[in-house]
């Protein structure tokens, strides 16, 4: 039997909403969640401005109890556990109550680090001689796996529960991964998505290879333009973003909401090779994992309305764009609309593929299209490519049936997944 997979849950926690009705305004709006952020300027870094969710300790008392968050302090974690609950609970389902787990149902939950805070206060515990004072969480605040474990654990869940890591593209390749495993038939339904943590012990790396923009420190909401002539470098970010994927049937006996089908993807490397390096994509891989997408999904180019691009503000959007032109073969007028949400938060490095595609599902559910912001002086070499009229700078209604989300990340690891309305 060909088992359909559906998205029945999301959850999202982005620096401009940390539920999926307040994201779904934010993005329609093109409210920004980039702020000039005092402890990069502190810090003395280049880039001071930064956008990360902002998390009340009330709201944390929601999802944590007050013994969990003793001595806690994994962003990483904290956004994904609520990201994750949200999407579960959204999705009209509740943690396991039984003694024995939910054997059907599992977690592939991606991330890039977990607990640098912790790991940090680590460090300096133990070089004081106060290793004892650590407390009893820190192994599961710095274990890579502690996400997707805090999630097993308050779910109950009893199938797969994992992390994948796969830099910028950890997010889309969980949704893929997660899609996989119900197609084959070894879950009913996988709560996927990723995280990241947030701070300069995360953005210091990239802030000193010169990759984020630096000039627009004065207007924060300005700083990130994907697409744009003026574009200076990336905006640190940070979040999470969860799905539940279920299989089709499940779902509809249990008369679930459905977001949206899940039709296929693709994930390769580029193997360093050719034009790829450890922080540029290999042309050739990136072109192969859309056409490959595409053929899984079984459907053609031509019926793909809408891209949702990792577009990072950097000088490889214009690469993007023309590596989407020759893998579709559509260019000019015939180019499908594209996005990037990358301009309202930032990048938001491991969480980026997840938190990005809640855009492109909520996109495609409440068939609209969020406007490109900052992107009034498109990139020449863009515009040579692509008609203006594919990349919106305000909001549209549209009518789409077919989505697509890519994503790239430094190790020359690409992500493509479609979508397709219900």
């Amino acid at each position: 039997m060909e088992r359909r997979v559906v998205i029945t849950g999301l959850g999202v926690v982005a620096p401009n909403g940390i539920t999926v009705n307040d994201f779904l305004e934010a993005i329609k709006t093109g409210k920004s969640g980039i702020k000039f952020d005092q402890q990069l300027a502190d810090l003395n870094f280049s880039c001071q401005v930064s956008g990360k969710p902002e998390i009340s300790e009330e709201k944390k008392r929601d999802y944590f109890s007050e013994l969990e968050l003793r001595n806690f302090n994994s962003t990483g974690i904290l956004y994904g556990v609520i990201a994750g609950l949200d999407a579960w609970k959204d999705a009209g389902l509740e943690p396991s109550a039984s003694e024995n787990p939910d054997w059907e149902s599992g977690t592939i939950f991606g991330t890039g680090t977990s607990g640098i805070d912790k790991f940090r206060e680590s460090i300096y515990k133990i070089d004081d001689l106060q290793t004892r004072k650590l407390g009893s969480t820190a192994v599961s605040q710095t274990m890579n796996s502690g996400i997707s474990a805090y999630l097993g654990g308050k779910l109950g869940l009893g199938n797969q529960v994992t992390t994948n890591s796969s830099a910028c593209t950890t997010g889309t390749e969980s949704l893929l991964m997660a899609f996989d495993r119900i197609k084959s038939g070894k879950a009913k339904r996988i709560l996927a998505g990723s995280t990241s943590d947030s701070g300069p012990y995360i953005w210091a790396g990239f802030d000193a290879i010169k990759v984020c923009n630096f000039k627009s420190n004065n207007s924060p909401e300005a700083a990130s333009r994907p697409m744009s002539e003026t574009a200076a470098g990336f905006v640190p970010g940070s979040g999470a973003g969860a799905f539940v994927v279920e299989d089709l049937e499940s779902a509809l006996a249990r008369n679930a909401k459905i977001y949206c089908e899940i039709l296929g993807g693709n994930v390769n490397s580029g193997g360093q090779r050719g034009d790829g390096s450890m922080t540029a994509p290999n042309s050739i891989a990136v072109q192969k994992c859309v056409k490959d997408a595409i053929l899984e999904s079984g459907i053609e180019a031509k019926e793909i309305d809408y891209i949702n691009g990792h577009l990072t503000a950097t000088s490889k959007d214009a690469m993007e764009i023309e590596n989407l032109t020759k893998a579709l073969n559509r260019e000019g007028k015939d180019f499908p609309y594209i996005n990037s949400l990358k301009s309202l938060v930032g990048h938001c490095l491991s969480g980026s593929g997840s938190v990005e595609s809640v855009a492109t599902v909520l996109q495609l559910y409440h068939q609209f299209l969020a406007p490109n912001v900052n992107c009034e002086d498109l990139k020449p070499e863009i515009e040579s490519l692509i008609s203006k009229k594919s990349i919106p700078t305000e909001m549209l209604s549209a009518d789409l049936n077919i989505a697509m989300k890519v994503s790239f990340g430094f190790g020359d690891v690409n992500g493509c997944v479609i979508f397709k309305k219900y």
